[in-house]
């Protein structure tokens, strides 16, 4: 099935002139329009363009009892050159599909997947290029999500879905990103099983584990949970809503994908990045102890974080157990710099992007 053109209503009135582009917060405002497809009778059907509108469910949809929804989320950035990137979009539309499919989700094939979620997000970049927002740091951030709409309450995978693609303009994820952010080690709630869970798919579930453990620690003046495996609580596995990598005595050590963690693009690009400049970098089981060691010896360099939403993020201190330890350089570490302007410079436009990571389309009010 080919996508070249999807059908388009647009709104009668747009809402851009509401937004404070100055105070955009993170995923509270959306754009005037959105992608909406139908999975009915064993097919996907009828791709088009929509304003943004509530959503008419009955409350008996399979979605809000068995959790059967998967989301993921990109960004496109607005260059100084006239033109928008979109980066790495097929690597979330692959990680949609693998979410898919560990989900029960009927989806379409990846590869034809990965080209209506590109074509769409170009649509409505096209169509709502005024709200990408102009200030570096700041972005629009693109959410796909695919929810099952059949009505039952029978314990089994829908036979009927949507799929949404949404937009929304946005600022940084965290507001103290120059001094870095302070993790708190969970030990007692667990995100995602090990072996056998959701932990690799991008599914509502794994949040909604996550916002009790995240809500005490804040209450306790952290930032957001460290998380460790679940069968033992010794093993690191990711940051609330990052990955995580540690800079010890030189090398660069970050948990192993293995089930439980999920597999993420800015993490990816950041490993990509290492190997380019030749840093060691081993992915491997790292224990919490372990960590703790290398702050006691002063060989822990630099703790910086990997995300859609934060893109590279220092971390100035780690607690655990009544204890708080504080990374040995003052955030951000030199390597933290490094890799967060060269990723954000690939995805402005300012830095040659050598990996064609970029979906690049020219901004209509940008042109001559």
């Amino acid at each position: 099935m080919q996508h070249s053109c999807f059908p388009v209503t647009p709104v009668t009135q747009s809402r851009l002139a509401r937004v404070d582009f100055d105070n955009l917060g993170f995923g509270s405002i959306f754009c005037d329009h959105m992608f909406s497809m139908i999975y009915e009778n064993g097919s996907w059907r009828n791709p088009e363009i929509l304003p943004y509108q509530a959503l008419a469910l009955e409350p008996g949809v399979a979605m809000l009892h068995y959790g059967q929804t998967v989301f993921d989320g990109y960004k496109a950035f607005r260059g100084e050159d006239g033109q928008a990137r979109i980066f790495r979009p097929g690597r979330n539309a692959q990680r949609l599909y693998d979410s898919c499919q560990r989900l029960c989700i009927p989806i379409m094939p990846a590869e034809e997947l990965r080209d209506i979620m590109i074509q769409a997000t170009r649509q409505l970049i096209e169509l709502d290029h005024a709200w990408m927002p102009a200030q570096w740091g700041h972005s629009l951030y693109v959410r796909p999500l695919v929810i099952a709409t059949e009505a039952t309450l029978e314990v089994r995978a829908a036979s009927s879905y949507r799929f949404i693609i949404m937009t929304s303009p946005v600022g940084g994820y965290f507001a103290n990103l120059k001094k870095g952010v302070s993790l708190r080690v969970e030990d007692r709630f667990t995100r995602a099983a090990s072996i056998g869970g959701l932990g690799a798919a991008k599914t509502a579930a794994n949040y909604a584990a996550s916002l009790l453990p995240g809500a005490q620690s804040r209450a306790q003046g952290f930032d957001q949970v460290l998380w460790l495996d679940s069968n033992e609580h010794r093993f690191v596995e990711e940051v609330g809503a990052m990955n995580i990598l540690f800079k010890i005595a030189g090398k660069v050590v970050t948990p192993p994908l293995g089930g439980s963690i999920l597999p993420g693009v800015v993490r990816d690009s950041a490993l990509t990045l290492l190997d380019d400049w030749g840093i060691a970098v081993e992915q491997r089981p790292i224990a919490i102890d372990e960590v703790i060691a290398a702050f006691a010896s002063g060989e822990l360099e630099e703790v910086f974080g990997a995300g859609t939403a934060a893109v590279i993020c220092p971390v100035a201190s780690i607690g655990y157990r009544d204890e708080v330890f504080t990374v040995a350089n003052t955030p951000p570490g030199e390597l933290t710099l490094r890799l967060y302007d060269e990723l954000t410079g690939i995805q402005y436009g300012a830095r040659a992007d050598t990996h064609a990571w970029n979906v690049c389309l020219p901004l209509p009010e940008m042109q001559d």
